[in-house]
């Protein structure tokens, strides 16, 4: 389209464009489908000045506008989609080495299933400037997301912050954080350009009480005060997650989700499993709803692994690792084909406890990967699942969760809230954060990788954990939270730590209603025993 031709259809639709836009519009053939999505994109977002952050903040509503274009369609505007930021994210996903695709080559994509992430994972022995390099990356993404956050007006670099001053923000990683002798907070915080300190005064209760859950490591913007030799907090602001709508598919189907199996222990619930089998395959009075489920999740912890703690080996029904495997896989297998199921890795899995997690070793797990309808996942993993001609399909999150019990222990709210036993309210947090595991001192080691694997960059449809063993359902920013529960019996461990684990309970969610059940499967007379 001509440039004059694209700024007349713009004001006859009474909007404003800035330059960068109209030009990429300008070097567009198709002017159907051009005029098509400024129409859409104008009666969802309601603003009257288009520029490319309009079009980066609706990225999932514009992708969904690009969906519904004929395919020949899609191709011509293909490089407008590049140029607005909307295929960026595919791209770099598409373009990885030979050896990063060898190996992942057992990842696959069922139906309307799709992984949308797989890590390279470093073949070199890990050194201090891995983690130099990993931490300077996560904080510059951090700070891009801060920076969106219109509260942190005056923004400046620490080094840039002179003499007395009356209101500046500044975004740092907390390096150190302690409460003086007057019960005021302080902060130690970095940026590329120097540290400074930041003080939260015990008297302005609303900002205490938000910086009270800051934690090590993690990139906090601050509204503040101050001088260069230090600031005073007015304000805390996390990076924050949030979803602006709740998708629905525009076809009726289910996904369940489910997770630590620990199948191989002498405390698996087999038998509440095989009902939950039966569930599924319609074999139960009033599973007609089973019909609809078309993805099952399992988030970690399939199997009860060997040497994870000392003398776990008494606590084994199955003593081989291959041999977990292999039974497993036959419960599986008997699943109706129809579901596809999605599993990831978890601590008890035998693969590194390092984070992000591979998917599971062949050499034990082959009869897993010989089953047609199972995708193998690495931990954490971004899935889309639903996606059809017109929809962009439901964007799920899994985590198995083993940063949990460190955030529950350490975060004065989660502290209060006795948040070991409400799983939800950690993955609230950490998705204020927008990191998995911000604390690199927790028990969750971290994969020194370039792009921080566990730094939440696409905010989820859908976010579900595992580990704890406690059922929770909640929503936190429109974000859909899914705790699941446990098919093993509490563990002496659970009792130490006043973990109460919930048995056999399914979360059942409805892509389209968006209605959710808890189904319970738990037989409680018939535990396996020694």
């Amino acid at each position: 389209m001509e440039p004059k031709e694209v700024l007349k259809f713009f004001v006859e639709k009474g909007l404003l464009v800035d330059k960068e836009v109209l030009d990429f519009f300008s070097e567009i053939t198709d002017e159907e489908s051009t005029k098509l999505i400024i129409e859409k994109l104008k009666n969802h977002t309601q603003q009257k000045i288009i520029t490319k952050e309009i079009f980066l903040k609706n990225k999932e509503k514009v992708s969904e506008l690009f969906l519904n274009l004929p395919k020949e369609n899609q191709q011509n505007l293909e490089k407008l989609k590049i140029k607005l930021g909307l295929s960026i994210e595919i791209s770099k996903e598409v373009l990885v080495s030979s050896e990063k695709e060898k190996e992942f080559s057992q990842l696959k994509t069922i139906g309307n299933v799709e992984v949308k992430n797989s890590n390279a994972f470093l073949n070199k022995k890990i050194e201090i400037s891995d983690f130099n390099k990993y931490f300077r990356n996560r904080y510059n993404e951090l700070k891009n997301i801060l920076q969106e956050h219109s509260e942190l007006k005056n923004l400046v670099s620490i080094n840039k912050i002179s003499g007395n001053i009356s209101s500046v923000s500044v975004i740092g990683m907390i390096s150190d954080k302690r409460i003086t002798k007057n019960s005021n907070l302080i902060f130690e915080i970095e940026d590329f350009t120097g540290t400074t300190k930041v003080i939260v005064n015990q008297n302005k209760k609303e900002v205490y009480e938000k910086a009270l859950d800051i934690c090590l490591d993690s990139v906090i913007g601050f509204k503040c005060s101050g001088s260069n030799k230090v600031l005073f907090a007015n304000d805390v602001i996390f990076p924050e997650a949030i979803l602006f709508e709740r998708k629905k598919s525009p076809v009726e189907e289910s996904v369940a989700f489910i997770g630590d199996l620990h199948f191989g222990s002498n405390l698996f619930f087999e038998k509440s499993f095989l009902k939950f089998i039966d569930y599924l395959n319609g074999n139960l009075q009033n599973s007609e709803e089973a019909k609809k489920i078309k993805y099952l999740f399992i988030v970690g912890d399939l199997v009860a692994g060997i040497g994870n703690y000392p003398d776990q080996e008494k606590n084994l029904k199955i003593k081989n690792l291959e041999e977990q495997f292999i039974q497993v896989a036959n419960l599986l297998d008997k699943i109706r084909k129809d579901i596809t199921i999605i599993i990831s890795t978890g601590n008890h899995d035998c693969v590194r406890l390092m984070e992000p997690q591979p998917v599971f070793d062949k050499k034990f797990a082959w009869p897993l990967y010989n089953l047609d309808n199972v995708i193998i996942t690495e931990n954490p993993c971004r899935v889309n699942v639903g996606k059809k001609y017109g929809f962009s399909g439901f964007n799920i999150l899994t985590y198995h969760g083993f940063s949990f019990p460190y955030y529950s222990d350490n975060v004065s709210s989660l502290i209060q809230e006795k948040a070991i036993n409400f799983p939800d309210k950690i993955m609230a947090y950490l998705l204020k954060n927008r990191h998995l595991s911000p604390t690199h001192s927790t028990m969750t080691q971290h994969c020194p990788l370039e792009k921080d694997a566990l730094l939440i960059r696409r905010i989820p449809d859908i976010f579900v954990a595992g580990h704890l063993h406690k059922s929770a359902i909640s929503y936190y920013n429109n974000i859909l939270l899914v705790s699941s529960s446990c098919w093993e019996a509490m563990t002496s461990y659970q009792e130490k730590r006043g973990n109460k684990p919930d048995f056999c309970k399914v979360p059942l969610f409805n892509l389209k209603t968006r209605k959710i059940k808890i189904l319970d499967f738990e037989e409680k007379d018939i535990r396996n025993e020694n």
